[in-house]
C-alpha cells in the first residue's frame, strides 16, 4: 500500500485551536462532535432525503474516464433521486450524486445544519451534497476552487485518502485537469508502471456518521464508500493571493481551454494528456 498515516481525530475545536493548529498549517483534521447539535445528525439518511427530495431529477456521474468529445464534467445519466437511492440499496456502486446544490434544489434541508463559527467565511450559497453506494470510488483529484472544505458525513462508513499539494509531482497529474491519471490504482499501486507512487506519503480519514473532515486548499483526495453514505461539503473560498490566483486560473482558463480541446480534438487530446502524465512524472523520479 501507499504510505499513509491516520488523520488526527478530535471531538471538537475552538476557533483559535482550529486556526492555529489546522487552518494556518493547512493540516487535515476529523472533528467528531461538530455536528452534535445539528438536526441533520439525527435526521439525514437515505430514507429521509428520499422523502424530502425523492421526486427531484438529479444528474449522476460514473467512475469511467471521459472519452472522445465528452466533457469531463458531463453527467453519465439523470433520474429521480428516489430511483437512484433505490438502486444504491440494490447494490449499485458506480453512479454517484456529485456537487448537488442543496440551497438551490432542496432548500428544506438548509434548516437541518448551521455554519460553524470557526474562523472561516463560508460561501453560504453553495452547500453541496454527494452520495454513493457501497464500493463506490471517486478518482484522485483536487478541488478546482482551492477552497477550505468541511466535508460533513452522514450514513455508512467512508474513507478519504489525502495528499498535500507539494506532493503533486508524484501524483501522475493529467495536464489541463484536476485529477490523477485514471488508470492509477491508489488501493493497489503498480510501482513498476508508476514508480513515483513510492514517494507518496498520505493521510487516511475514516469517516463515520456525523464526522466532519477538514480538507485544506489544494489537497488531493481519493474517496471510497465502504457503505452507502451521504456527505455535504461546506466551502470557504480562498483569501490567500496565491490560492485566489490558482482558483481564477482554473475556473477561467484551464477548465475552459480543456473543454474546447475535448470538443474540437476529442480522444487525441485525452490520449496526449495521459501520455504526458506518465512521462513527465516518471522523468521526475528517475
Amino acid at each position: 500500500m501507499i504510505k499513509q498515516s491516520p488523520v488526527q481525530r478530535v471531538e471538537t475545536l475552538t476557533k483559535t485551536e482550529f486556526l492555529e493548529n489546522y487552518k494556518h498549517l493547512e493540516k487535515p483534521v476529523v472533528m467528531e462532535q461538530l455536528t452534535e447539535n445539528w438536526p441533520a445528525r439525527e435526521k439525514w439518511s437515505i430514507e429521509y432525503i428520499k422523502e424530502i427530495a425523492g421526486h427531484k431529477m438529479v444528474p449522476l456521474y460514473d467512475s469511467k474516464p471521459s472519452l472522445d468529445y465528452r466533457h469531463q464534467y458531463d453527467p453519465a445519466s439523470k433520474m429521480e433521486l428516489k430511483s437512484y437511492f433505490e438502486m444504491l440499496e440494490q447494490g449499485e456502486n458506480d453512479l454517484r450524486l456529485f456537487f448537488y446544490n442543496i440551497l438551490a434544489e432542496v432548500p428544506e434541508l438548509v434548516k437541518d445544519f448551521s455554519y460553524p463559527e470557526i474562523g472561516l467565511s463560508f460561501f453560504k450559497k453553495l452547500p453541496v451534497l454527494f452520495a454513493g453506494g457501497k464500493g463506490a470510488k471517486v478518482q484522485m483529484h483536487f478541488d478546482i476552487d482551492y477552497a477550505d472544505i468541511f466535508l460533513c458525513h452522514f450514513g455508512g462508513k467512508k474513507r478519504v485518502l489525502l495528499f498535500p499539494p507539494e506532493q503533486s509531482q508524484f501524483m501522475y497529474h493529467v495536464p489541463f485537469s484536476f485529477s490523477s491519471l485514471f488508470s492509477v490504482d491508489y488501493d493497489k499501486p503498480d510501482y513498476e508502471k508508476y514508480p513515483a507512487l513510492r514517494h507518496l506519503d498520505g493521510q487516511i480519514a475514516e469517516l463515520n456518521h456525523g464526522d466532519v473532515l477538514y480538507i485544506p486548499p489544494g489537497y488531493w483526495h481519493y474517496i471510497v464508500y465502504d457503505e452507502i453514505g451521504l456527505s455535504m461539503a461546506l466551502r470557504a473560498f480562498p483569501r490567500k493571493p496565491g490560492h485566489f490566483y490558482k482558483m481564477m486560473k482554473n475556473l477561467v482558463f484551464v477548465r475552459t481551454f480543456e473543454g474546447l480541446m475535448r470538443k474540437f480534438v476529442g480522444q487525441r487530446w485525452n490520449d496526449r494528456n495521459a501520455r504526458l502524465a506518465v512521462s513527465r512524472t516518471n522523468e521526475r523520479v528517475q
